[in-house]
């Protein structure tokens, strides 16, 4: 964490974000604030892989449509574009080539693109191990990725890429003038750290309902749900479309191929603004964060129920802050971003020896399933550590106004996305995780002290960064949010000073008879 600053620092620096807080960054001269959305279906076929887990599943029933959907925002002298995808995640390759198509499509800069996975679990195979990946490596590890892991479908791919610069070339070209606001409400019902520290000292993942070792949750929660809306200055009721940060896993898996909850966020607002209006969703900060309340006294719902109450509540938050905003032109947009180039973990050679022999063994052995998976992962990320041992990471700040939603490209533990709203000098502030590319789970360096542990904390070939990668981010993503000036907080016009009388109907005294 950086050092303290002496008070008489914080208070000076608290003046000067407060000065910048207030201030209204300039547009150009006569420019005016134009905002566009637009969607794309990503359906994946019956059949294909269901990604989630470490092992091969496939989609067998469709629930709702999967989607990309967009927005591209513009001040008259840049434009950012938002895009939430409903995916478990995004490879970087992936991101690098559709910021590209998008660029040379539209002239939004790659830079100031920003695609969010909404994590949903019962999404189409667009990440984890693409056919190639391993090539290079012996027979036994071919097997293990290419026949015992999810696999990325290439032709669904294909599908979704050209979806996403679809979706953002619409949405640019859809751009309208528009009065936007921004706002934020609170819905701490249904997102719950599913990390607990036990009775015996160490952290434990989901220790079970009602589990009576149980002392206390590892970590936070964010109840915040933050929200753009736009809407066309020409018919001030149509609600363009929205942009939608919570933070919560999209594991409710309410049956079959699905957003997840996120299509009951979208059900709810869609019902008061109209089908044509897009939702677009961005996952907060939420690693160690699902709709799972372990020490709820009620069974758990099924996962219909479960996506309706997460979604649903979500949504109808949504909703309330967009009634109770108020429009007007948010200046300026801009966007930044920072590389780092992070070292990978890399499991002891003993470790490495003892999988390998447990992942030679025929099926039937009797080694336990889940100690056999993580086997497996070891023997994978020995294999990527030879051709990878450093990862390329994005840290991205996107500002509409004065909001700006930093990103990383891990399943970012909560406490990091609270710090850098305390910490971004900006009104509104909301973290966006498996952003722009996908590291895996990121946990705060306390989850690999002598009282941490559980689930995040294992090592795979997914998750597998240096401890310190989280604050690295962290840092990262509050440097770029402080270089960016926060653009006015709109509100509604004040009401004159009292000159007048009060109301004739009401201004008697007691009539009795």
């Amino acid at each position: 964490m950086p050092r303290r600053m002496p008070i008489i620092a914080q208070a000076l620096a608290a003046l000067a974000l407060l000065v910048l807080c207030t201030a209204s960054a300039a547009a150009p001269a006569g420019a005016e604030f134009r905002a566009g959305f637009a969607e794309r279906d990503i359906t994946p076929a019956i059949g294909m892989e269901a990604p989630g887990g470490y092992g091969k599943s496939y989609h067998r029933t469709l629930h709702d449509p999967c989607k990309v959907r967009a927005s591209v925002f513009d001040d008259g002298r840049n434009r950012v574009a938002l895009i939430g995808i409903d995916a478990l995640g995004i490879r970087r390759e992936t991101v690098q080539k559709v910021r590209a198509a998008i660029q040379a499509r539209t002239g939004i800069p790659a830079g100031s693109i920003l695609i969010g996975a909404s994590h949903s679990h019962s999404s189409g195979p667009v990440v984890w191990i693409m056919r190639g990946d391993f090539d290079d490596a012996s027979p036994l590890v071919r097997r293990l990725a290419y026949n015992e892991s999810t696999c990325i479908d290439p032709v669904y791919l294909a599908k979704v890429e050209t979806a996403l610069v679809d979706a953002v070339a619409e949405a640019n070209d859809r751009r309208v003038p528009a009065r936007a606001g921004i706002g934020s409400g609170t819905e701490p019902t249904v997102a719950f750290n599913r990390r607990f520290l036990m009775k015996d000292g160490r952290t434990v993942t989901h220790p079970g309902l009602g589990n009576p070792d149980i002392v206390e949750p590892a970590g936070p929660v964010d109840p915040e749900v933050g929200v753009i809306g736009a809407w066309d200055t020409r018919d001030p009721h149509r609600l363009l479309g929205c942009v939608v940060n919570f933070s919560c896993h999209a594991t409710t898996n309410p049956g079959g191929i699905s957003a997840n909850y996120i299509h009951y966020l979208e059900k709810v607002i869609q019902g008061y603004y109209g089908k044509n209006c897009v939702v677009v969703f961005l996952n907060g900060a939420s690693g160690d964060i699902t709709q799972v309340d372990n020490r709820s006294a009620c069974a758990y719902p099924n996962g219909e129920r479960w996506a309706q109450l997460v979604g649903g509540k979500v949504g109808a938050e949504a909703l309330k802050v967009l009634l109770s905003m108020e429009p007007g032109s948010l200046t300026p947009v801009e966007a930044r971003t920072r590389m780092l180039t992070i070292p990978r973990r890399a499991p002891s050679p003993e470790r490495v020896k003892a999988a390998l022999g447990m992942v030679k063994l025929r099926p039937g052995s009797g080694i336990d399933p889940t100690t056999l998976t993580f086997a497996k992962e070891t023997v994978l990320l020995d294999a990527l550590m030879r051709k990878s041992p450093t990862v390329e990471v994005e840290v991205q700040a996107v500002q509409v106004g004065p909001a700006v939603f930093v990103t990383t490209p891990a399943e970012y533990f909560c406490r990091f996305g609270l710090e850098i709203k305390a910490a971004s000098g900006f009104p509104y502030t909301f973290p966006v995780s498996l952003a722009n590319g996908c590291v895996g789970y990121v946990p705060t360096e306390d989850a690999f002290g002598p009282h941490g542990g559980g689930y995040e904390t294992r090592l795979t070939s997914y998750s597998n960064l240096e401890i310190t990668a989280g604050s690295q981010m962290r840092d990262a993503g509050i440097e770029l949010a402080r270089s960016l000036r926060p653009g006015r907080v709109l509100s509604a016009p004040r009401r004159p000073v009292f000159r007048g009388e009060p109301w004739s109907y009401g201004n008697v005294r007691p009539e009795r008879e």
